[in-house]
């Protein structure tokens, strides 16, 4: 069987350099990854799976929050992706969050966000750094805890805004040391799971890339019922 094909969302800003790590990342896990953004067409029904990548912060009107801290934002970008992951859900198709992805599958789903999430976990000084140095501890019954194990492991941190109130189907997966929710995933199949880290940059690390290896096969898993089911609509009609 041919990879099973990722679309993966982008900032216009910077997904010059995230991309070719997230594809590199698929890549290993036997995906092929497409770069989507706000000038590049996207059509759902030529992929097995998406990811919402990281970048900006996603303004507070989509999920009817006061702007507070957050400076950089990308209206264009917030409505994309927000369509975009309540399609994908909508459709069954595998999705995974990276940070502000992690964020945007919560909101698309109807939760909402901690703007100034440093100061409300007490958590003193921001961690802003691609190095493991953030302990988070994963739900002992979570589909993350399946992926990558039961013990606590350390991931990097470079968001402002984390997860507040969860968005429907969703459950917590994992939370660091000071409570805040550093991972989200739906309740049920279809898979749709949402880490407030990078994963993408521990590629190093087994786990982690896990995470893309479990993503992987679930778009495979999509494929091959997609395909059955459009084979057995042909031989009907």
């Amino acid at each position: 069987m041919t990879r099973p094909i990722i679309g993966v969302t982008a900032s216009l800003r910077s997904g010059w350099r995230i991309f070719p790590l997230v594809q590199f990342n698929l890549w290993l896990a036997g995906a092929r990854a497409v770069r989507w953004d706000v000038k590049r067409a996207h059509d759902l029904g030529a992929v097995d799976g998406v990811i919402i990548g990281g970048g900006d912060d996603i303004g507070p009107e989509l999920y009817g929050g006061k702007l507070g801290l957050s400076v950089r934002l990308d209206p264009d970008r917030d409505a994309f992706e927000h369509h975009l992951a309540q399609r994908a859900c909508e459709q069954g198709i595998p999705v995974l969050g990276i940070c502000r992805g992690a964020q945007m599958l919560n909101v698309a789903l109807g939760g909402t966000l901690d703007q100034t999430a440093w100061d409300s976990a007490q958590a003193g000084r921001p961690i802003k750094t691609v190095l493991p140095k953030r302990r988070v501890h994963l739900a002992g019954t979570s589909l993350l805890t399946r992926i990558c194990g039961p013990a606590p492991m350390l991931v990097n941190a470079l968001h402002t805004q984390a997860v507040k109130t969860l968005g429907d189907g969703l459950r917590v997966a994992a939370q660091d040391d000071f409570g805040m929710i550093q991972a989200v995933e739906r309740t049920r199949d279809p898979f749709a799971l949402g880490v407030q880290w990078h994963p993408e940059h521990l590629f190093y690390a087994k786990r982690q890339r896990a995470i893309f290896a479990a993503l992987t096969e679930a778009a495979m898993a999509y494929r091959r019922e997609r395909d059955q089911t459009g084979a057995v609509a042909n031989e009907i009609a």
